[in-house]
C-alpha cells in the first residue's frame, strides 16, 4: 500500500496545485465570459433599438413619398389644366390675329384703289386739258 499512497501523494503534489491553477482560470474565464455576455446583451439591445428607430424613419420617408407622389400627381393634373387654357388662349389670339390681318389686307384693297383712283383723276384731267387744247387749236385753224 506504499506505493499507492506514494504514487497517491505524488498526484496530489503534481496534480492537485494544476487543478487549482485550472479552476482558477477557469473562474476567470467564467466572469469575463460574463462580462462579455453582458456587454453582447447591451450590444443586442442597443442594436434593437437602431432597428426600431430605422424602422421609424423608414416608415416616416415612406409617407414622405406618398405625399410628394400626390403633389406631383395634383402639380401635374393643374398643369394639364393651365395647358389647356393656354391653348385656348393661343388660339383665340390667333383668331383674332387673323381677323386683324384680314382687315389690313382689305383696308390695303381700299387704299390702294383710292391711290389708283387719284391717278385715274389726274390723267382725266390732264386728258381734259389736252382736249381743251386741241379744240383750241382746231377753232384755230378753222378760224
Amino acid at each position: 500500500m506504499e506505493i499507492a499512497e506514494t504514487i497517491k501523494k505524488i498526484v496530489q503534489d503534481l496534480i492537485l496545485p494544476e487543478l487549482g491553477t485550472i479552476k482558477g482560470e477557469n473562474e476567470e474565464i467564467k466572469g469575463l465570459l460574463q462580462l462579455t455576455n453582458k456587454r453582447l446583451d447591451d450590444v443586442n439591445t442597443h442594436l434593437v433599438d437602431q432597428s426600431r428607430r430605422i424602422d421609424e424613419t423608414n416608415k416616416r420617408i415612406d409617407e414622405t413619398n406618398k405625399q410628394m407622389a400626390e403633389m406631383n400627381m395634383s402639380l401635374i393634373a393643374r398643369m394639364d389644366k393651365m395647358n389647356i387654357s393656354l391653348v385656348a388662349r393661343i388660339d383665340e389670339t390667333n383668331r383674332r390675329i387673323d381677323r386683324i390681318n384680314e382687315r389690313i389686307d382689305n383696308l390695303y384693297k381700299v387704299v390702294v384703289r383710292r391711290d389708283e383712283q387719284e391717278k385715274l383723276e389726274i390723267k382725266v384731267i390732264n386728258i381734259e386739258q389736252e382736249i381743251v387744247r386741241l379744240n383750241e387749236k382746231l377753232l384755230k385753224l378753222a378760224a
